[in-house]
């Protein structure tokens, strides 16, 4: 199992780029952050770009992979996304990973000036961006042309660092999800249950992940593909479970989704005044030892 953390873009590069060193430093194996204009609580707070964040990331650290968790086509549009990809793939020298979803309702959905979407249209979107995008990043020159987003004679020359392109972790639960995230995607990403933790007791929410993984499995059958071959990613965050309150909470809970089958967790550096709060100490303990404990 890997341990990966989630760094929200609210500090000033002076303070916010020795925390990603410092990430880093922990040994965690990746760092991501999100990928909003803003984001619940953090509304009136500060909140940076996600890729510039990431593009200044990879010039601070060395070793770390980097990432979205995830990016969506709520204000994204899969020409320019690519440029900014291979880019920032290339700065980091092949450490980027790309989260990517369907996207949510929220301030992103309506922050330049569309209706809502329903889920339905957010999935028809997704149905083209995500094949739209991988094409794009897999191709130097890409002409497609669809009902909600297209290319014309697109160049995206060198291509990327990592080949044939950066990896998808597609963040899915539905069925047109992870039909996608079986087709094209070297990870898929869950937070649990979409009801949220007020609705599924902490003992449910193992039950909920098997369930998930289970239909992963089935995707990957009917797409033909081993459901071995991609990573599975559980974030830390969303439901009622609290794995940061101490060093054995933390071993506990990684080793029943261990057993389930994710092979990588992901938890959120610590915001102090905010649902990310924790101990810091602890946190960092859970980073050098959780993982070794866990055996």
């Amino acid at each position: 199992m890997r341990l990966s953390t989630v760094i929200l873009p609210i500090h000033r590069w002076a303070e916010g780029q020795k925390v990603w060193r410092w990430a880093e430093e922990l040994g965690f194996h990746a760092a991501y952050t999100y990928d909003h204009l803003s984001w619940r609580s953090f509304r009136e707070k500060p909140w940076f770009g996600a890729l510039p964040t990431l593009t200044a990331a990879a010039t601070a650290t060395e070793r770390i992979r980097l990432g979205t968790l995830v990016t969506s086509p709520n204000f994204r549009h899969p020409v320019t996304l690519a440029k900014e990809l291979l880019t920032v793939d290339d700065i980091s020298g092949g450490r980027l990973t790309v989260g990517i979803g369907v996207g949510g309702v929220g301030f992103d959905s309506t922050a330049l000036g569309q209706e809502e979407w329903t889920p339905r249209e957010r999935a028809d979107r997704f149905d083209e961006f995500l094949p739209l995008l991988d094409k794009l990043l897999t191709e130097d020159a890409t002409t497609d042309r669809g009902a909600f987003y297209s290319a014309v004679e697109v160049r995206n020359i060198p291509g990327c660092v990592q080949q044939p392109r950066v990896p998808f972790y597609v963040a899915a639960t539905g069925p047109r999800g992870l039909r996608l995230a079986a087709r094209y995607g070297q990870g898929w990403v869950t937070y649990g249950d979409p009801r949220g933790p007020a609705e599924v007791p902490v003992e449910q929410a193992p039950a909920v992940i098997a369930a998930q993984l289970g239909k992963l499995r089935a995707a990957c059958e009917a797409e033909g593909r081993d459901a071995d071959s991609i990573n599975t990613v559980l974030l830390q965050g969303s439901t009622a479970e609290r794995p940061l309150q101490s060093v054995d909470a933390f071993v506990d809970w990684a080793g029943r989704y261990q057993e389930l089958g994710i092979d990588e967790v992901v938890v959120h550096w610590p915001v102090p005044d905010s649902v990310f709060e924790a101990d810091l100490g602890v946190f960092e303990r859970i980073a050098t030892e959780g993982l070794r404990q866990l055996g």
